[in-house]
């Protein structure tokens, strides 16, 4: 199969009469993302693996979205580099070419355990964060102790960086995605990222006892 020659992702697409729904494409490929990212069983990281994985959690048969897991992977994900082949497991059934050769089994990139970051939640952010920086450039280590310091006191704000950056780089408002470098958000406007900048910015100023003012005030409306 001929790959797209322009692959986007679509993990952030929704429907244009539902916003707040995400399309079945969307769900897919995260779906694909979130298994290759946490399954250490190389089986389940197969074309068929995937599907039979995605399919037991929808109640449905896994044949019926295994040509959608196919494409995703071959048109999508491994053009973009975002996952990888990591190996292949022999087969010992079918036409002798196949058997000789195996199925291929894949595994995320550091691409795309970035873009595990945005979209798997936070509850597996500090494997993932601690797997992403193990494999960082020099120009990305500036990020990793504070980014690792706000994962523990504000771990929702962290998750919003990540999904702020990789949403970027969907929407062409990022050429690349690595080097990481969350300078690159600096010239996106994203009027959520302005207030949490400027509320940021202005509690470092505040004095001892105007920082547990802010503490009480906070505690009142959320």
């Amino acid at each position: 199969m001929k790959p797209k020659s322009n692959p986007k992702l679509a993990i952030f697409d929704t429907f244009k009469t539902r916003d707040k729904d995400l399309t079945g494409e969307a769900k897919r490929q995260r779906s694909i993302i979130a298994i290759l990212g946490s399954s250490a069983n190389p089986a389940e990281r197969t074309r068929t693996g995937i599907s039979q994985k995605i399919a037991e959690k929808q109640e449905i048969t896994w044949k019926n979205i295994y040509s959608g897991i196919f494409r995703d992977l071959d048109e999508i994900l491994l053009p973009m580099g975002i996952a990888e082949e990591a190996g292949r497991l022999p087969l010992k059934r079918g036409p002798k070419a196949l058997q000789e050769k195996g199925i291929p089994y894949y595994h995320l990139t550091k691409k795309g355990i970035l873009v595990g970051l945005a979209i798997n939640g936070i509850e597996t952010m500090r494997s993932q964060l601690k797997e992403f920086f193990s494999k960082s450039d020099p120009i990305e280590k500036e990020f990793e102790k504070i980014l690792t310091k706000f994962m523990t006191t504000s771990p929702i704000f962290t998750y919003s960086i990540f999904q702020k950056y990789v949403k970027a780089f969907c929407e062409d408002k990022i050429n690349e995605l690595l080097p990481f470098d969350l300078s690159k958000l600096k010239d996106i406007s994203d009027e959520n990222l302005i207030i949490q900048k400027e509320i940021l910015l202005a509690f470092v100023k505040l004095s001892s006892q105007e920082k547990k003012d802010v503490a009480v005030f906070l505690k009142k409306i959320a």
